[in-house]
């Protein structure tokens, strides 16, 4: 493209210093064709310098990254080994016990900051502050660990006791997904099942034996 331009260039240059007497459509269709060169040369010109930007756009301006397909499990949390562990056995990760407080919340009806204290110092990626998981300065952390010694040892001492029960209990057998137990409150019984109805005022009383 580059020779044709220069030959017409030169054509053109040529035939204004010989200051031959053309026609005037000769010098319409040399005009026409010099003008045409100029655009094919532009737009080559042009297609080049995108060409060679593409690269340099697509790393200066990256995807983000695809979403994950509908369905898929979520992505795996390494979580830390647990520390001031008192109830709770000592050998177990952090995902065990990540298992049994997500379990505990379920049937509790609350969340993390329930028992755990709020690290004001220790902020995450988020801006929103770190739970303290080995920090015992809330009473409803104290109190958990004294249901969980309790459901525990009835489990031990009564639940294990009687036949054919392997049922134990555990915090939603009274919380039933409730901070506060709900009181039970039985419903009205309009007839006794262990004895007849008592007769109609006036009535004789019924012999005996039937």
């Amino acid at each position: 493209m580059d020779g044709v331009l220069m030959r017409s260039c030169a054509v053109y240059s040529e035939t204004e210093q010989s200051k031959l007497p053309l026609p005037v459509e000769v010098h319409a269709r040399m005009r026409a064709s010099f003008r045409l060169t100029l655009a094919a040369f532009a737009a080559v010109v042009s297609l080049t310098l995108l060409s060679a930007r593409g690269p340099v756009l697509a790393a200066s301006n990256p995807q983000a990254p695809a979403a994950p397909p509908a369905g898929s499990p979520p992505p795996h949390y390494n979580f830390p080994a647990p520390t001031n562990l008192q109830v709770l056995p000592k050998t177990m990760t952090g995902e065990e016990v990540h298992a049994i407080m997500e379990k505990w919340e379920g049937e509790l009806g609350s969340g993390c900051r329930t028992c755990h204290a709020v690290d004001t110092k220790n902020v995450g990626p988020n801006g929103r502050p770190r739970l303290n998981f080995a920090d015992d300065s809330k009473e409803e952390k104290r109190t958990a660990r004294m249901m969980y010694r309790m459901t525990d040892k009835i489990n031990t001492d009564y639940i294990s006791m009687i036949p054919n029960s392997d049922q134990g209990v555990s915090c939603g057998t009274c919380h039933r997904g409730h901070l506060g137990p709900e009181a039970f409150v039985p419903p009205a019984r309009h007839e006794d099942h262990d004895h007849p109805p008592a007769p109609p005022a006036g009535a004789p009383a019924p012999a005996a034996g039937r």
